[in-house]
């Protein structure tokens, strides 16, 4: 018989029905506050890749909760809806159990790569770490060397640097003892030559072959060396265990250009060696950072050291100089004593000089214009012409001293080119036939016949050029020509700096004078144009000069822009004297700039001036009276006087002119001139000033026309000159020829 009953269960078994009823309940709470917490870190989680994997977990621990939950409900009768509720909560919770079961297959290498990398980010922290305690080293390090390059290059003293760097390298890095090896003169060894604490003697040398010392040379770093090697014995012999030696090179400056006290002049590189030692008996190793501050010093010392190198070379350079300039600035102001002291000289001797020729030339002249035998007018001309040469060679003198001094200028003016050839050649003539020697003048067709220049120039050259020619021609000729050459022919390779350049307001006047004489070794050609130079091959007691001439016609050729030069074959064979120089075409040229033009009438020299009231000063009595004896000789009314004070007393409104000599000592004449100035006070009415000065310096004219002197004439003075002077005089108010 079938019934719808159970069998009634032992009470045994109701407890663990009990038991499994109770476990259900908490095992269903427990599962459904898992996906709470889940929902939480999901929520506040904000860089966790899998959330889908906790919300597929979640949604699994739901399912097996509500299972254990369900299962309450059939511990008991239940009915079909139960269990059908059950086996879908059951197959749902399958499902998902398996579907989370194998997505965690391919989520844990995932998560086995995150844990590898977390252990990768470890040991890059690791590394970090130890790269920061490295750069802190360093830093500690670069501070160390800041402080050792500060102490080091406080001072630029050689032997403080290398004793300072001992010193500070021992206290920052606690050495026992550190010394510094410096190479010999000979290069051949190390002398021992710092040391920290002289425990051993300075002095003493190793040779530079030693293999460990070649170990340290060939490399810039730190090396360890045995303490037992001859240059790490710095210590006396003991029972202790020695520490760790370092030794390191330092380069040296290379020396080619300096000579730095008792160091060898170098030409290769060289070093010098320093050795480090730590405390004997500890356990102390030498560290990398240590090495680096070791190497970078050394490097620091080669640096102040080529730097102290250098400044004491400068500082001797500076010594030399000093001393050099000293000598120069003493030789300057010799030289500038001696200058003015030649310049006082001459100066005294020109005015001494010119005084006396200024009456041999005047009265001379004067007793040319009376009636005298052939025979006292050929002793007069011999007079003249002897004193125009002494004349001569004092204007020589004085001019070289204006050459050498640059303090010469060229009188620039209008003259007749041909008339002074053949004034030369007359000149020439009378001295030439004495030696019967044939003289003559060649002048092309296209050379101007009047040019601007310095006429007295040029006849100076020429005359001393012609003049050479006729001394040292015993027979034969001389033979004179002039062209106006062309640039292009005028270009001598022997005179590079010479380049004539052409223009439509200048032309190029090519001298040359040959003769037949004895010529000239070529090789002596060139000292011909040197100050107090002669041919000493012909030189004989009869020639006589100076040996001034072709000096100074050399500097006045330059000055006109010009060259001058000798050509000879041969003692024998006689020679040739080529002179251009550079002269001004008339009505091209602004004439009216053109200084010391000849303005005067053509009968000037006819001129007398009967009546005519002048004044006279000079304190010397002789030259007074030679003065006075020209101006009488033109028909002047003359009155004299010795000083400036007398001059102003006795000067009137009727007196037309004033000679005065500028050279009176004790006076001043400018102070004269201006005194005159004030006295009258209309231009009209005051006398024309003259001075006479034998002073050919500029300084003397330029004051003389600064302080408003009408005109400047240098003595010596004949009768001619002083015509001349008195015509310009009356017809210009003024002496347009000095």
């Amino acid at each position: 018989m079938d019934c719808n009953c159970f069998d009634p269960q032992l009470p045994a078994d109701e407890l663990l029905m009990k038991y499994q009823y109770i476990s259900d309940f908490f095992i269903a709470v427990a599962y459904f506050s898992i996906p709470v917490e889940l929902v939480y870190f999901v929520q506040k989680s904000a860089v966790f890749p899998y959330r889908w994997v906790l919300v597929q977990f979640g949604a699994f621990i739901v399912l097996c909760g509500a299972t254990h939950l369900i299962n309450l409900w059939t511990s008991t009768a239940h009915t079909k809806t139960v269990a059908l509720v059950m086996t879908i909560s059951k197959v749902f919770t399958a499902v998902v159990s398996c579907a989370t079961a194998l997505m965690l297959v391919h989520i844990i290498p995932d998560l086995l790569s995150v844990k590898t990398r977390e252990l990768f980010l470890k040991n890059k922290a690791a590394e970090l770490d130890r790269e920061m305690g490295l750069i802190r080293t360093q830093e500690e390090t670069g501070r160390y060397v800041r402080m050792l390059t500060h102490e080091i290059r406080s001072t630029l003293d050689r032997h403080t640097i290398l004793k300072t760097t001992l010193i500070e390298l021992g206290k920052a890095l606690a050495l026992e003892e550190c010394a510094l090896w410096m190479p010999t003169r000979t290069g051949l060894e190390l002398q021992l030559s710092y040391t920290l604490h002289h425990q051993n003697p300075v002095g003493f040398t190793v040779p530079i072959q030693l293999p460990v010392i070649n170990q340290v040379f060939i490399t810039n770093r730190a090396v360890k060396i045995s303490p037992n090697s001859p240059i790490a014995r710095l210590r006396p012999a003991g029972k202790y265990m020695p520490g760790e030696v370092v030794a390191v090179r330092v380069p040296l400056l290379h020396l080619s250009n300096f000579q730095i006290n008792d160091w060898p002049e170098l030409s290769t590189k060289r070093y010098a060696l320093m050795v480090l030692m730590l405390p004997s008996d500890s356990a102390r190793k030498w560290h990398v950072h240590e090495l680096e501050l070791v190497e970078v010093v050394a490097d620091q010392v080669a640096v102040a050291l080529s730097h102290a190198a250098i400044l004491e070379e400068s500082m001797r350079a500076r010594d030399l100089l000093m001393e050099q300039n000293v000598a120069l600035d003493l030789a300057r102001r010799e030289a500038e004593t001696a200058v003015r002291a030649r310049n006082d000289f001459l100066a005294v001797m020109n005015h001494e000089m010119r005084t006396p020729m200024h009456a041999i030339i005047a009265l001379s002249s004067l007793l040319q214009e009376s009636k005298l035998t052939p025979e006292q007018r050929l002793m007069l001309e011999t007079i003249l012409k002897s004193s125009n040469l002494l004349a001569t060679i004092i204007n020589d003198v004085l001019d070289l001293s204006r050459l050498d001094d640059g303090s010469l200028q060229l009188d620039v003016g209008t003259f007749n080119l041909h008339a002074l050839f053949r004034e030369v050649l007359n000149l020439i003539k009378p001295i030439a036939s004495v030696k019967k020697l044939f003289v003559t003048l060649s002048l092309s067709s296209d050379l101007p016949e009047v040019a601007i220049g310095d006429e007295k120039r040029l006849m100076q050259i020429l005359l001393n050029v012609v003049g050479n020619a006729v001394k040292f021609s015993k027979e034969g000729s001389v033979s004179i020509s002039a062209v106006a050459a062309k640039s292009h022919s005028l270009i001598d390779p022997r005179a590079p700096e010479f380049f004539p350049v052409q223009s439509e307001n200048h032309f190029y006047l090519r001298i040359q004078v040959k003769d037949t004489g004895s010529g000239i070794n070529p090789l002596d050609i060139p000292k011909l144009f040197s100050k107090f130079a002669q041919n000493q091959a012909l030189v004989t007691k009869n020639s006589g000069g100076t040996g001034l001439g072709l000096a100074i016609c050399k500097r006045f050729v330059n000055l006109m822009e010009g060259h001058i030069w000798i050509e000879s074959e041969g003692l024998g064979k006689g020679s040739t004297a080529i002179v251009v120089v550079k002269l001004g075409i008339p009505g091209r040229l602004n004439e009216s700039k053109l200084p010391f033009m000849n303005m005067l009438p053509a009968n000037h020299m006819q001129m007398t001036f009967q009546g005519l009231k002048v004044l006279v000063m000079d304190d010397n009595g002789f030259s007074r009276m030679v003065t006075k004896s020209l101006l009488v000789h033109l028909g002047c009314d003359v009155t004299t006087v010795g000083s400036g004070d007398e001059c102003l007393r006795v000067l009137s409104p009727e007196h037309k002119a004033v000679f005065m000599d500028v050279s009176i000592p004790g006076i001043s004449c400018y102070d004269v001139a201006v005194s005159i100035h004030e006295k009258f006070g209309i231009h009209h009415e005051r006398p024309l000033i003259v001075a006479l000065t034998g002073s050919t310096d500029r300084m003397t004219k330029e004051n003389c026309m600064r302080v408003g002197m009408d005109g400047v004439i240098l003595k010596p003075v004949s009768v001619d000159k002083m015509r001349s002077v008195l015509s310009e005089l009356l017809e210009h108010g003024a002496v347009l020829q000095s």
